[in-house]
């Protein structure tokens, strides 16, 4: 796999940036806390149903689907949400994704041009997330290679539950804190993975 350079460094999003990266009627900003569950052995497979959907809706456009997050690492807490990468060939083509995964029971909730014109779509109820990116997205390569860390590095899983504790207490009512407060710890995982700066 091809290393991906680090990520580089922002601020968290503001209210406005959040704002206009909302598609639909959904908040910008999480309604209720947010809090960090207990490993759940059930995910894996929340996640096998979902790719199974998608890989059916979408036949050979659905270039990658993968179970990506803290959802996809055994023993790691999370949020009680299945994050799923899906590349395809242009996520900016939304045409020749969106009415499929419509029909699969997705709905399109977040754009993102400005951030490898990342697509979010949800299911009913949220307990899925699909993140939609195009080929070689340099993100995509870094969600595999922080998951594949984590699975394999016990000490650094534990260290990152408990930055994610430490980042939902500090933070329960702001996503974009919540991710942002958590970012350093993410930053030396992927630089002890072999990822430098650009």
């Amino acid at each position: 796999m091809r290393l991906p350079p680090l990520p580089a460094p922002a601020p968290p999003l503001t209210a406005e940036q959040m704002t206009a990266r909302v598609v639909g009627d959904r908040p910008a900003e999480v309604t209720q806390p947010i809090t960090i569950s207990p490993y759940d052995p059930r995910w894996p497979t929340r996640y096998a149903t979902a790719a199974a959907a998608i890989r059916a809706a979408l036949g050979a456009r659905a270039l990658a689907v993968e179970h990506i997050g803290s959802t996809a690492v055994p023993g790691l807490p999370a949020k009680d949400r299945v994050d799923i990468d899906l590349i395809v060939a242009d996520p900016t083509d939304e045409d020749a994704y969106v009415p499929a995964l419509a029909g699969a029971g997705f709905t399109l909730r977040t754009r993102e041009p400005h951030w490898y014109e990342h697509r979010g779509l949800w299911d009913a109820g949220h307990h899925v997330t699909l993140h939609v990116f195009g080929p070689g997205c340099d993100e995509h390569l870094r969600h595999l290679i922080l998951r594949d860390w984590l699975r394999t590095h016990p000490a650094d899983r534990d260290r990152y539950a408990a930055a994610k504790h430490a980042a939902a207490a500090a933070h329960p009512m702001s996503m974009a804190r919540y991710v942002h407060a958590k970012s350093a710890v993410i930053v030396d995982m992927l630089r002890r993975a072999g990822l430098t700066a650009r």
